[in-house]
C-alpha cells in the first residue's frame, strides 16, 4: 500500500477504478489497454491490478466498430446516431490469464493464426508475403491485415489472389490488402516484382518467404534451373537481395524463411565436406523430389542465418521456421502417393481445419513463423492516436 500511496493510486474505491490521468481503450481485436494522458504513455496492464482484460461477446445490436485515420478505433451507434471512443463492451470484460506461460504452453494444436497476433497493432506497418492466396500464406497475410497492416499477397496466380484479398475485406472492408504478380519460377518476374514494389515508394518491415512447391517431377525453369530448388529458395533468395536497401530504410525490420525440419535428411556437401554445386539444381538422373525439396530447405535455413548475420546490425533481423510436421495444405497436391501419406497422418499433425485457420504443431515446436513475428519490434497500440478531447470522465462509462 506504501507503493501505492507514494504512486497516487490509493484514493479509489474500487481496485478497478482508474486513477486520475488514466484512460481504458480497446483494441480491433477486443484486447484492453490503459493510456496514462500525464506521462503520455500506453500499457496492457491495468495500472492498479497489474491484470490483462479483453471484452467479452459481440457488439450490442445496432453498434459497428470503425477506425479513424490515425488508426483509432471508435464506435458508432446506428440507433441513437451517436459515435463514442469507448467500447461498450468495457463493462463485461474478463481477466487474461495472469500468469505468462512460456511459448510451448501458450500456443498448441488449436491455436489459430488470428490468436498468435491478438493484441498487437501493425497499423503504419507494410508486410509483404509470398504465396499468400492460401494455405499458411493466406493466413499470415488475413492475420496482419486484421491487425492493422497494410498487406501485399505477392503471388503467380492472380485470379487466385484477387479472390484472396476480397475474402479479406469480407472480415473487414477496410482492410489495406492488395495482390501482385510474382513468379518465383521466372527470375525476371521476381525482378520485376521488386522493381514494382520499389515503384510505391513504401516501407517494408516484415517479408515473409512463404511460397513454396513439393513432390513436383524433374523440370526445368525458364532460366534453366531445377523447379524445386528455384521456386523454394532461390527466388527468395534473390527477391530479398532486390529489396534489401528497402528493408534496411525501415528498420526495425525481418525476413521470415519458411523452411522445414526436413531439411535434416540431406547436406549439400560432397565426401570430403565441401559444397557440391552439382546438389542444388539437380539433374533428371539424380532427382528425387523429396531429396530435392529437403536440399532446398536446408539452403533456407543456411540463408536465414547468413542473412541475420549480415544484416541484423543494420536493423533487419532474420528467422527461418519450421511450419509443422507433413501438415495437410495444398502443397502436396502435386503427387496422389504424398495426397494419401498427408490424409492418413491428418489426424494426428498439424492442420488446415475446415474454416481455413491453419493450427500450430501439437509438437512443441514453435507456431509457423508467427510465432517469431510476435518478438518484431513495434509499438502498441500508438499513443500518438490517442487525443486528449476523447477522454471521458468515467471510461467505464457506455455513451
Amino acid at each position: 500500500m506504501a507503493a501505492l500511496r507514494y504512486a497516487g493510486l490509493d484514493d479509489t474505491d474500487s481496485e478497478d477504478e482508474l486513477p486520475p490521468g488514466w484512460e481504458e481503450r480497446t483494441t480491433k481485436d477486443g484486447w484492453v489497454y490503459y493510456a496514462n494522458h500525464t506521462e503520455e504513455k500506453t500499457q496492457w496492464e491495468h495500472p492498479k491490478t497489474g491484470k490483462r482484460k479483453r471484452v467479452a461477446g459481440d457488439l450490442p445490436y445496432g453498434w459497428e466498430q470503425e477506425t479513424d485515420e490515425n488508426g483509432q478505433v471508435f464506435f458508432v451507434d446506428h440507433i441513437n446516431k451517436r459515435t463514442t471512443y469507448l467500447d461498450p463492451r468495457l463493462a463485461f470484460t474478463v481477466d487474461d490469464n495472469p500468469t505468462k506461460p512460456t511459448t510451448r504452453q501458450r500456443y498448441d494444436g488449436s491455436t489459430t493464426a488470428m490468436e498468435i497476433l491478438q493484441g498487437r497493432d501493425f497499423t503504419g506497418k507494410v508486410v509483404l508475403v509470398t504465396g499468400a492466396n492460401s494455405g499458411i500464406g493466406f493466413e499470415t497475410a488475413k492475420s496482419f491485415a486484421l491487425h492493422g497492416a497494410h498487406v501485399i499477397l505477392a503471388c503467380r496466380n492472380m485470379s487466385r489472389a484477387s479472390e484472396a484479398v476480397s475474402r479479406i475485406l469480407e472480415e473487414w472492408h477496410k482492410a489495406k490488402v492488395e495482390a501482385m504478380t510474382l513468379d518465383l519460377a521466372v527470375l525476371r518476374s521476381v525482378q520485376h516484382f521488386a522493381e514494382a514494389f520499389k515503384a510505391k515508394n513504401v516501407p517494408l518491415h516484415i517479408l515473409v518467404c512463404n511460397a513454396g512447391t513439393f513432390a513436383l517431377p524433374w523440370s526445368l525453369t525458364k532460366d534453366g534451373l531445377e523447379t524445386t530448388f528455384q521456386v523454394n529458395h532461390l527466388g527468395h533468395f534473390y527477391l530479398v537481395q532486390l529489396l534489401q536497401d528497402v528493408l534496411c530504410r525501415s528498420a526495425p525490420a525481418r525476413v521470415i524463411v519458411v523452411s522445414s525440419e526436413s531439411h535434416r535428411f540431406t547436406d549439400i556437401n560432397d565426401s570430403s565436406g565441401k559444397l557440391d554445386l552439382s546438389r542444388l539444381s539437380l539433374s533428371s538422373s539424380d532427382y528425387w523430389a523429396m531429396l530435392a525439396y529437403n536440399r532446398s530447405k536446408l539452403c533456407n535455413i543456411l540463408f536465414s542465418n547468413e542473412l541475420h548475420r549480415l544484416l541484423s546490425p543494420r536493423g533487419v533481423t532474420s528467422n527461418a521456421l519450421h511450419p509443422g510436421n507433413m501438415m495437410f495444405s495444398a502443397i502436396h497436391r502435386n503427387s496422389w502417393v504424398y495426397k494419401l501419406l498427408f490424409t492418413l497422418a491428418r489426424p494426428f499433425t498439424k492442420s488446415m481445419v475446415s474454416t481455413g485457420v491453419p493450427t500450430p504443431n501439437v509438437d512443441p515446436v514453435p507456431v509457423p513463423g508467427v510465432v517469431l513475428l510476435r518478438n518484431v519490434e513495434l509499438t502498441s497500440p500508438f499513443y500518438t492516436s490517442l487525443k486528449t478531447k476523447h477522454i471521458a470522465k468515467d471510461p467505464r462509462a457506455v455513451g
